[in-house]
């Protein structure tokens, strides 16, 4: 019914597909929240300073893909411990690896919240003052080396064949943006969303510049996790919560950014 997951296309090809179905998702959501905002901008986050800061996190990482990232997943992929029998390959086997993955990024998002080395590279992420889609693409590059590490290491352990990853990625990309975004949507719409995906209430929370908010809600697609595992956060979501990160007041600049993992604290 379903052919083998190893694509026959090149990972070129992949890449290119992926980068055109985030672009344009972002786009969507960019154009979204203009028309229908569900909370209104701070002064802080109009005009071109924090656009600029976001962009250029995001134009950095988006550099560092092909000459570190992308070549990391696909070392791993060549190098896995091959224990994949034929029957776990097919579409089925591809909806596994994603749900496998998305349970282990929860993980993952919650070690870089409880580990001191891991948060002072995810706090950059959280000093953003506000929340829209450009906060999906905002992370200091070295939590993106860090995660492409975690990442060939899950890789190899579980076999997990390259094209079922590069799916997972773009999905992950478009459901970060959705639950940054500051689109307003009919409320019971979000109720019946949340029950099976990440929201932007539900995410809001996270950001929330309380330190017990913040660390809870750590789902990223599907939000059953978080009830499994005892993070949920049963608050409803204010839209004059303030956002950020408790004790800091404002956000940094593109250098002070990039510096602050590596300062002493």
């Amino acid at each position: 019914m379903f052919a083998a997951m190893e694509s026959p296309l090149p990972i070129e090809t992949l890449l290119a597909w992926k980068g055109l179905a985030v672009g344009l998702w972002i786009a969507l959501f960019l154009a979204g929240e203009r028309l229908l905002p569900a909370a209104d901008r701070p002064a802080e986050a109009r005009g071109l300073p924090r656009l600029a800061r976001n962009a250029g996190l995001w134009l950095l990482n988006a550099g560092l893909s092909p000459l570190v990232v992308v070549p990391v997943s696909l070392w791993a992929s060549q190098h896995t411990l091959g224990w994949r029998p034929d029957a776990l390959r097919g579409g089925w086997a591809l909806l596994a690896d994603i749900l496998l993955l998305d349970f282990l990024i929860y993980w993952w998002h919650r070690a870089n919240h409880e580990l001191p080395l891991l948060w002072r590279f995810h706090a950059v992420h959280h000093l953003d003052r506000f929340l829209d889609a450009t906060s999906a693409v905002r992370f200091h590059f070295g939590e993106v080396v860090l995660s492409a590490l975690a990442r060939a290491a899950i890789i190899m352990l579980f076999d997990i064949p390259l094209v079922s990853v590069l799916v997972f990625e773009t999905l992950v990309l478009m459901a970060s943006i959705f639950h940054h975004s500051n689109l307003r949507l009919p409320e019971r719409l979000e109720k019946a969303l949340a029950r099976i995906v990440v929201t932007p209430s539900i995410h809001w929370l996270h950001h929330h510049a309380v330190r017990r908010d913040t660390d809870s809600n750590y789902a990223t697609i599907l939000s059953l996790w978080d009830r499994l595992f005892g993070s949920r956060n049963r608050e409803q979501r204010r839209l004059d919560m303030e956002i950020g990160l408790e004790g800091e007041a404002r956000d940094g600049g593109f250098a002070a950014l990039l510096a602050r993992p590596f300062r002493k604290s």
